[in-house]
């Protein structure tokens, strides 16, 4: 059973790069430094298997498995067991492959080969063992790279980040990384996740050591990292409600809850499995590490450092869409019921809230249209002549213009400056036309420098068209001003 968060949906048209770059990171690295360990591998059974090693270690390593499951180590029963089998099978491959990466009974035999062995296997142990191990084993990406709780180092704790234990170990934690990575990128943006994340992976780190403090099996793996993320994106929503996506054997579906509430179902999750699932190979602790990182560092320096940017709160684009075409539609209900004075105020909340869509304005435009006489006709002409202007629809803008001359000009004058634009916005569109009749407009009521600079485009407009006598005419005009 697993559940993740799914309030967010990704937008292409701002990739998460941040996100994208870890995940080529993690490949690169897996692809190529990783690349070197199946060689390693075998030619480290090979030398374990030539020297006979094998028939050397494999009864003191039945031998001290033993005497750790009498210690009740769990872990030690279930690799006891294996080797059995593996023994039964004659598999010397396999067995020279479980005693080669227990690290734990290398140190071992090194602490105790005195008490172990007589001293012509001694002499022979320690001629070829210890090479393979250096040689081979300790070059491997986990030994060399991975977090080895026995052995911290600073590095380490950033490194083990980008270290997989095998294609399904990659794939499972990349996906996971994608899935909620990019909506703490968006949150955060690039420089600012990549440190949380970083963090994360490093205090999840720090808690599998504590409670593993004295082992030598290295740590890999981009899971505490991951489950910072998780921790870090319910503490941005806090209690709201958001969607979560769960999945149960072969059942899945959504529900909504405080985000919040889900961090105490994780963590609860992850301990439990540390203390019940036995010897996975799952590093629970790490996870439960990561998410108590992710989620702290939002609450407690969520309005610093790790503060979400304020877009990231906005509606989703289909979200905003939904709700804009429920509101709108309740707008023209009221136009059908006649009852302008509802429809003028759901149509201002929606001008108001959706400034890059002027359809609002527009209907705005036709309720003020109805009493050209007053002044807010003009007003919204005004406003929506400056929107088509800013959307960069000249044809409206001046379809709009010549209309409110027909009705309104003469009672209530535009400002030249409104004359102004629209003849640059003519200019634009190449209608000299238009750009005209706004001029003749602005040099009814514009002062003389505005006059004089829109006549002198219009004349270089007319000369560049080879023109003359009209360009002439705006020459002599401006002599004039």
């Amino acid at each position: 059973m697993f559940i993740l968060p799914a309030e967010r949906k990704l937008d292409w048209k701002h990739p998460p790069w941040m996100t994208l770059a870890l995940i080529l990171a993690c490949l690169l690295v897996f692809l190529f430094y990783q690349a070197k360990d199946p060689r390693l591998m075998g030619q480290a059974i090979g030398s374990y298997l030539d020297a006979g090693l094998d028939e050397l270690e494999l009864p003191l390593y039945l031998d001290y498995l033993e005497r750790q499951q009498l210690r009740g180590e769990t872990e030690a029963g279930e690799r006891l067991e294996y080797l059995r089998f593996l023994h039964g099978e004659g598999e010397r491959a396999g067995l020279a492959a479980a005693i080669l990466t227990d690290r734990a009974f290398m140190d071992y035999l090194e602490g105790n080969r005195e008490l172990v062995m007589n001293s012509a296997e001694r002499r022979y142990w320690t001629e070829h063992r210890p090479p393979i191990q250096e040689r081979f084993i300790d070059q491997l990406s986990a030994n060399e790279a991975g977090l080895i709780p026995a052995e911290p180092s600073l590095y380490r704790f950033i490194t083990y980040q980008f270290l997989h234990g095998g294609w399904g170990h990659l794939i499972g934690n990349l996906v996971f990384l994608f899935l909620l990575g990019y909506t703490v990128e968006k949150a955060l943006g690039p420089g600012r996740y990549l440190l949380a994340y970083l963090l994360c992976g490093a205090v999840a780190g720090g808690v599998h050591g504590l409670f593993h403090w004295n082992e030598p099996v290295a740590l890999v793996g981009a899971s505490g990292s991951i489950s910072g993320l998780m921790g870090m994106y319910v503490a941005f929503y806090g209690l709201q409600r958001i969607r979560f996506f769960y999945f149960v054997g072969v059942y899945f579906n959504y529900f909504r809850a405080p985000a919040l509430v889900i961090l105490p179902v994780w963590l609860g999750k992850e301990i439990y499995d540390y203390l019940m699932a036995g010897a996975t190979g799952v590093a629970y602790l790490a996870h439960a590490g990561g998410l108590a990182a992710g989620a702290a560092l939002v609450l407690l320096l969520g309005k610093g450092w790790f503060q979400a940017r304020e877009t990231f709160y906005e509606p989703e684009q289909d979200d905003r869409d939904e709700a804009f075409s429920a509101d709108y539609a309740h707008a023209l209900e009221a136009v059908a019921r006649m009852d302008f004075d509802a429809a003028r105020k759901r149509f201002e909340a929606l001008w108001q809230a959706n400034p890059d869509r002027p359809v609002a304005l527009e209907h705005l435009y036709q309720l003020a249209k109805l009493r050209p006489d007053l002044p807010a006709y003009r007003e919204r002409t005004v406003e929506l002549l400056h929107a088509y202007l800013r959307l960069q629809q000249p044809e409206n803008l001046v379809k709009t213009w010549q209309e409110y001359l027909q009705l309104a000009e003469d009672r209530q004058p535009l400002e030249p400056e409104e004359h102004n634009r629209v003849l640059f916005a003519a200019l634009r569109g190449d209608d000299l036309g238009i750009a005209e009749k706004a001029f003749a407009r602005l040099r009814e009521r514009g002062a003389p420098e505005q006059v004089r600079e829109a006549g002198q485009l219009l004349a270089a407009e007319f000369g560049k068209r080879r023109m003359e006598p009209r360009a002439n005419e705006y020459r002599q005009l401006l002599k004039s001003l």
